[in-house]
């Protein structure tokens, strides 16, 4: 039984991950889009090389970036779960197992942002390598690190779907709220499965980022936003009935 300090609780829990959520936001898009994108250059091992050490503080903040996003993703888990367990205690834990799987894929793939700095450091023992090759390399871990991304947002998508069900059963939220998370994880998905399937997917990949990013923008944001300002309905006698079940 729910009584009004449970309830409290709840709504506490739901702010806690309203922050967490606008953490994950702002440190992500930091990371991939001031930072990496601003870096690379398509196809240009040299260029993308120079723009790294040139700008080797802001690489490595990028890193610390990602690092943030994904211990706030992992908190976010476990907030999530204690949100949403009384609307279904299985469907809740699937859901953080799932996010927490996409954060260690996410961890270990930092290892090949590290990998990168290693090969530009212009250490001793790298003088085996030539320039080029040394460039080459840190370009091929570079993208690495994209593939690795598009791997983690397939276990991410999964528990943005179970959470999106969870959001439209529970009654903390709107139903468009859980309608809008289950359609950003379908365009997770999608894109994920096209880099996967199609060779030629770098010829569709800004089609495929407006039907992920647009979506997945408009939904999490949504959510986020819901959490930080609305905050969790919750009604003590109405969450009864389920936790006695």
């Amino acid at each position: 039984m729910i009584n009004n300090i449970e309830a409290k609780s709840l709504r506490q829990t739901g702010r806690i991950a309203g922050g967490l959520y606008l953490t994950i936001i702002i440190a992500g898009i930091f990371a991939e889009f001031f930072v990496r994108q601003s870096l690379l250059v398509p196809g240009d091992a040299v260029a993308t090389a120079q723009n790294i050490m040139a700008a080797e503080g802001l690489f490595r903040l990028g890193i610390a970036g990602d690092l943030i996003m994904i211990l706030s993703d992992v908190a976010l888990a476990v907030a999530f779960y204690v949100l949403l367990k009384p609307v279904s205690r299985g469907l809740a834990l699937l859901a953080a197992f799932f996010r927490l799987g996409q954060a260690a894929i996410l961890g270990i793939n930092l290892l090949n942002l590290l990998l990168v700095l290693r090969l530009l450091s212009g250490a001793e023992y790298l003088t085996v390598f030539s320039a080029e090759q040394l460039h080459g390399l840190a370009l091929f871990f570079f993208t690495g690190h994209g593939l690795g991304y598009s791997l983690a947002m397939v276990p991410f998508a999964m528990s943005l779907l179970v959470l999106g069900y969870l959001v439209f059963k529970s009654g903390y939220f709107p139903k468009i709220l859980g309608i809008l998370l289950v359609v950003a994880a379908a365009g997770y998905l999608i894109d994920s499965f096209a880099g996967f399937l199609l060779p030629n997917y770098g010829a569709y990949a800004d089609v495929f980022a407006l039907v992920v990013f647009l979506p997945a923008f408009i939904g999490e944001l949504a959510m986020c936003l819901w959490l930080l300002v609305k905050g969790v309905k919750v009604e003590p006698a109405r969450l009864r009935p389920s936790l006695a079940a």
